[in-house]
Parts: structure tokens; C-alpha cells; sequence
């Protein structure tokens, strides 16, 4: 038998996937109880989880809807399940902006060891920014070494990518693209990062954020660093 933290965790998916969207009620206790066969404590515990991570708001003679903002942001990574489940690459009121992309001499150690590269090798560094109803919430920065944009060249192409750059992989390749695991730490945030997500900041102060990287595999090796710059104050799923 399902638990209230299965059930939070569907109306979750369900809500950052925009199969619920923002404003729209929720089902009624006894209506989800029903669906489930459980019985209404169950529900309300897991609404209870809902509303503490903001993404679910109970009004008096209303009933419950989906935030008109939910305060959970997802990572790169996520969306890429998000786009193999419903097809969709964005979520309700979420796009992005600021498509750059650049080739590049890497030498940063993080990048580096990761992709399993020297100092100095020439990756393919695509950088886009991510709002929510207008709003930056995270700057995400992808990383491919030459072994990935050989089999995947789109991936030099100014622009938005069409799709998830292990779909077009696997189908050229025959190999299946894997995701590491995620990690994330805090760091002081660049000049340029602050710029993009509209933090107003003076110079002389440092500003923290959260930075969450993870890498894709094949059998053969890394095919790609991912990282997501988090605007503060934000909440970002670690699960």
C-alpha cells in the first residue's frame, strides 16, 4: 500500500512535470483518497508535505491549488527525466534565455577531471540561463569534450538545442548514455553569473550560491559535464 510520501511524491512529478499546473485545484481529500484506496489522514499528510516546499496553497472555501509560483527549482539533470517522460523541455511559466556557446580551452581541475581531459584540451561549453515567469533562477553551463560533438556536432551550433544530447548520442552510436551522480557545493558566484541572474550586489561584496554538477557516461568514458548555478534563496530538490 502507498504511503503519504508516495503520494506527495506523485502530485510532486505531476506538478513540476505541468501536468498540474499553476492555479489549479488539487484533488479533495476524499477525492484522493478515493483514487489511492486510502484513507484521509494519508492525503492530508502528504498535502502537508506539498505545502511545506510551497508548491500547493490551501484557501478557505477554495480548497487546495497548485502554487501560482512553486518554489522548487530543478536541475539540468531533472529536466532531461522531465523531457523523457512528457516530451515537454520546460515546465509551467519556465523558459530560458542567453544561449551561448563557445569553444574553448579548458583548465579548470573540477572540469578536467570529470571529462577525464588534460589542461588545455578544447571542449564545447554551452551556456543558457532559466527563469521562471520571467524570473532567472539558474544559469546552467553544459561541457562536451571533442569525442561528444564529433558524433553530436549540433552541439556547436549557436542556439538552443532540439532535444537531450544523449538521445541523439545513443541513436548515432548504438551506446547508452548514463547520468553520475549528482553533487553539489557552494561558491563565491562570478561577476558574470550575478549579471545573468539579476542579482543587484555591490562589488565589494561576495555573493554565495549553490552549484549542482553531474557528469554523463558511456561505456567508453565521460561524454558530458553539466553545472546549475542557483540564484539565492532558492530550493533545489537533492533527491
Amino acid at each position: 500500500m502507498l504511503g503519504y510520501a508516495e503520494i506527495a511524491s506523485h502530485f510532486r512529478q505531476q506538478i513540476t512535470d505541468g501536468e498540474l499546473n499553476p492555479g489549479e485545484a488539487m484533488p479533495s481529500y476524499t477525492d484522493a483518497a478515493e483514487q489511492f484506496g486510502l484513507n484521509r489522514t494519508t492525503i492530508v499528510r502528504a498535502y502537508d508535505i506539498l505545502k511545506s516546499e510551497g508548491l500547493i496553497v490551501a484557501y478557505p472555501g477554495r480548497g487546495t491549488v497548485v502554487a501560482a509560483r512553486p518554489s522548487v527549482v530543478i536541475t539540468g539533470a531533472d529536466r532531461v527525466d522531465r523531457l523523457s517522460r512528457t516530451g515537454r523541455q520546460y515546465g509551467p511559466g519556465e523558459d530560458s534565455t542567453g544561449h551561448r556557446v563557445m569553444r574553448r580551452s579548458v583548465h579548470d581541475s573540477e572540469v578536467c577531471r570529470a571529462l577525464e581531459i588534460e589542461p588545455g584540451d578544447e571542449v564545447v561549453i554551452r551556456i543558457r540561463t532559466f527563469r521562471q515567469d520571467g524570473k532567472p533562477t539558474s544559469v546552467g553551463v553544459s561541457v562536451y569534450p571533442s569525442r561528444t560533438t564529433a558524433e553530436v556536432p549540433e552541439l556547436n551550433a549557436e542556439g538552443q538545442m532540439n532535444g537531450y544530447f544523449g538521445d541523439i548520442y545513443t541513436e548515432r552510436t548504438g551506446r547508452d548514455v548514463t547520468k553520475g551522480q549528482r553533487t553539489a557545493h557552494a561558491r563565491q558566484a562570478s561577476p558574470e553569473e550575478l549579471d545573468a541572474l539579476q542579482v543587484d550586489s555591490p562589488a565589494h561584496l561576495a555573493v554565495a550560491v549553490l552549484v549542482a554538477s553531474v557528469t554523463f557516461h558511456d561505456e567508453e568514458g565521460p561524454l558530458a559535464y553539466w553545472e546549475d548555478v542557483y540564484a539565492p534563496g532558492l530550493r533545489i530538490p537533492t533527491a
